[in-house]
């Protein structure tokens, strides 16, 4: 029950990170007309899931979580390097780096976990960028939740928080967001699958749609987000 608790408090789309000021590119979508409507909202999230977040951040979450289990430190600043190295858009950089940070700074004592610590000491000497999938795998690892629930709760907490950005910038309603989730449901699943081992020379690949959106997000005339 202890696990199931810190995971849900880890995943929760509420934590005070800063979560919600980001849309990754959503709203320039919303504002081009093309994310519009109920069906054009789970095209969008499922794309997102599956052909960006699959070979990016839940990637890095399961080689986090696996330099966790071999208290490898150098690997893991491997991995903050390789992280940044794929985000291209300036907006998504920072908006990883401060949520990574805000969540060590959460986590990092209660979790009495030295690669934590460590992690966190490099972030604040910038010796680190301090990614929030690379400081979810680790914190996960920390708290003991086995690697199939923390790649679960990470694909249902990006989920929900972009199924939360379309009911307010579309608007739909919150019975339309809530049926979004559930079809979620079987792809989520299929995809924690293909995470638990990733394949490392898929890191990085993406659509590159949501990179050039995530960098017109800059330049919009007016914003509801950071990113």
């Amino acid at each position: 029950m202890i696990k199931l608790l810190s995971l849900l408090q880890l995943s929760d789309p509420a934590l005070p990170i800063g979560g919600f000021s980001h849309s990754a590119g959503l709203e320039t979508y919303v504002q081009a007309g093309i994310v519009k409507d109920k069906e054009t909202a789970l095209e969008f999230i499922t794309a997102q899931l599956s052909q960006n977040i699959l070979y990016t951040d839940a990637a890095f979450v399961s080689f986090a979580y696996n330099a966790a289990q071999q208290n490898n430190m150098p690997l893991v600043l491997e991995l903050d390097e390789e992280c940044t190295a794929v985000k291209m858009p300036k907006e998504m950089r920072q908006a990883s780096h401060k949520l990574g940070l805000r969540l060590l700074k959460i986590f990092a004592r209660s979790c009495n976990n030295t690669l934590v610590e460590h992690y966190k000491k490099a972030v604040v000497a910038t010796k680190a960028d301090g990614h929030y999938s690379i400081a979810f795998g680790l914190t996960g690892y920390a708290l003991s939740v086995p690697k199939r629930e923390l790649l679960t709760a990470f694909f249902y907490n990006m989920a929900a928080g972009m199924v939360t950005n379309c009911v307010k910038l579309i608007p739909l309603g919150q019975q339309d967001g809530q049926q979004i989730l559930f079809s979620l449901h079987q792809l989520i699943d299929e995809l924690v699958t293909k995470a638990m081992v990733p394949d490392q020379d898929l890191i990085g690949l993406c659509c590159t749609g949501f990179d050039i959106r995530c960098m017109q997000h800059e330049q919009l005339y007016s914003r509801l987000y950071m990113s």
